[in-house]
């Protein structure tokens, strides 16, 4: 059985890894050669709108899915009549669209930050007269890891902001003040069965994914996160894995966006968990029984960022997992994690925290 995967890159990659010692094949399709999952399985290459591509895809597999929400609309309407996909496409775009994002929350009543969408100059002045300083201003689309957004901490970032994302539809959110960030990662089957992990705690720098911990215990925070989930999953009749992220705020949740495919913040369930979040997507999309998803100790999961620190060094480390992508070194790209898996909350952060130090350290030497 194969299956096929728009984009290429890590997620796909252990996407295939996951899915190997399952007997499955795969058949991704990317812009160029020389991603993370062709380095492990076939590959098509070339544009995502590119309709021969995709009907060579849908002809030699059962089953499509995404390691990037940010498909075209264009491929999905050629894909569609041809092969199943999953997760579904209005979860897809809806999630490619902050504002459509937003909308959904409200309208499923998932607490969410207050927002409202901005068109022009004029509407980015009201926004912040109804809102209030400090705010975000952020691209409907294609914004992650930080990109596409501008902080407003005073009326004089009124005029800057939309100097630099004026060009595009945007969203203006209050800025919360929140205690600290935690994700809930669930997934569905064809048959409806539902399945979570527990809550990940999750610190970011520069709006992209430093570290995780998991599982973050906050029993009320959980209970609450996986009422969301579940809504949201029974709304597009959901199939696959999903990711909602949530800032917490005196004791209460408010959901700040989702991603409806495997999700960083999750990496640490391929060693930490019984069931990775990657081998339950699979199960789910193909309509096999879900995974037991409880984790198997406490977990730390280090995203490693912009360089990639001396490999001897990090193996000689008694018990940590090294994943490394096989990316080139860029400015903010994540080329691996590693994950430790103690016995206690303690002992994995403080190890995470000591090899955080000690990798940012090296980074510093280096420039």
């Amino acid at each position: 059985m194969t299956i096929g995967v728009l984009g290429a890159g890590q997620l796909g990659r252990m996407l295939a890894l996951a899915g190997y010692p399952l007997g499955l094949e795969f058949l991704f399709l990317d812009k160029s050669p020389g991603t993370p999952a062709h380095q492990v399985a076939p590959s098509l290459f070339g544009e995502f709108t590119d309709r021969a591509l995709l009907e060579e895809l849908a002809g030699r597999c059962e089953v499509v899915t995404f390691d990037w929400e940010n498909v075209p609309a264009a491929a999905l309407d050629v894909l569609e009549s041809r092969v199943t996909i999953a997760p579904p496409r209005a979860a897809l775009a809806t999630a490619q669209d902050r504002l459509l994002e937003k909308e959904l929350f409200a309208r499923l009543s998932i607490p969410t930050n207050a927002n409202v969408a901005v068109d022009s100059l004029e509407d980015l002045h009201r926004a912040v007269h109804a809102i209030g300083l400090p705010g975000v201003l952020k691209t409907r689309r294609l914004g992650y890891d930080g990109k596409g957004q501008f902080v407003l901490r005073g009326p004089d970032d009124v005029d800057k902001a939309w100097a630099v994302l004026g060009s595009a539809p945007l969203l203006y959110e209050q800025l919360v003040p929140f205690d600290y960030e935690v994700s809930a990662i669930g997934v569905r089957s064809r048959s409806g069965e539902f399945a979570m992990y527990p809550l990940n705690r999750n610190l970011h720098r520069a709006g992209i994914l430093r570290l995780t911990r998991a599982p973050w215990k906050a029993p009320k925070l959980e209970a609450a996160a996986r009422r969301m989930l579940r809504k949201i999953m029974e709304h597009f009749d959901y199939v696959g894995v999903l990711a909602i992220e949530f800032f917490v705020r005196r004791g209460s949740l408010l959901a700040n966006e989702m991603a409806p495919r495997v999700h960083n913040s999750g990496h640490w369930t391929i060693e930490g968990a019984v069931t990775s979040q990657f081998e339950n997507h699979l199960r789910a999309i193909l309509g096999l029984p879900l995974g037991d998803t409880a984790a198997l100790g406490h977990c730390a999961m280090l995203n490693l960022i912009g360089t990639m620190p001396d490999r001897a060094t990090l193996l000689g480390e008694t018990g940590l997992h090294l994943h490394d992508y096989g990316k080139v070194a860029r400015t903010g790209r994540k080329l691996g994690h590693i994950t430790i898996v103690e016995g206690t909350t303690k002992r994995a952060e403080l190890r995470a925290l000591r090899l955080l130090r000690r990798i940012e350290s090296r980074k510093l030497e280096d420039h």
